[in-house]
């Protein structure tokens, strides 16, 4: 199993940024003063597997810092994975955060392979993506919970009590592998923790 840190959640897993707990595809990877930094050494999406998980329902929280330069910076979780190509996810554009004419689509949610960005957003405009509030700074740390209840995603940021971000997967898999995501050259990641849902379906 990963190595766990005290969190005041007794049913949360707090997951430690070392080498040990993660596993890269198509990524390089430094651990360093509690962060994670990833960058991708592909031409397709960067993921770095937590190990030793079956995520089905919950909550997973962790801090994440891109850069406002545009089209560099895509990044996020993978969640209910079945491998490299099967997974669905929630990502974040932070160089649009602050842009008035492109933030709504600040924050997605895709559903791979067949549903990425550009197919729900030609089919179901402004379904599954929306802006940001409160705002985050672009080129610094915010914090994001998203909370899973299959089949509803909710996306919370920093302290707000309101989502971001509110979809019905897509994907009937209803559980499965979390990985942190990269689209874009790097990307930092930090205070990773996994709360499984108690609640029954």
């Amino acid at each position: 199993m990963f190595a766990v840190s005290y969190s005041p959640n007794l049913n949360a897993q707090a997951v430690e940024a070392k080498s040990d707990n993660w596993t890269p595809s198509n990524s390089q990877v430094t651990y360093e003063k509690g962060a994670i930094h990833v960058t991708n050494i592909s031409n397709k999406s960067a993921i770095l597997w937590l190990n030793n998980i079956n995520f089905k329902n919950g909550t997973i929280e962790l801090d994440i810092k891109g850069k406002e330069v545009d089209g560099e910076s895509f990044l996020g979780v993978a969640f209910h994975g079945l491998n490299n190509e099967s997974y669905e996810a929630i990502y974040f554009r932070p160089f649009i955060f602050r842009n008035p004419e492109r933030k709504s689509h600040s924050i997605q949610y895709i559903n791979l392979p067949d549903y990425d960005w550009n197919v729900l957003r030609e089919n179901h405009p402004g379904k599954y993506e929306n802006a940001v509030q409160p705002v985050p700074d672009p080129n610094d740390w915010f914090h994001a919970r998203i909370d899973i209840q299959s089949p509803l995603v909710k996306v919370y940021i920093n302290d707000s009590k309101e989502p971001s971000l509110v979809v019905e997967q897509i994907s009937r898999r209803q559980e499965g592998k979390i990985g942190l995501w990269l689209d874009s050259k790097d990307g930092w990641f930090k205070n990773v923790v996994i709360s499984p849902s108690t609640k029954s379906r």
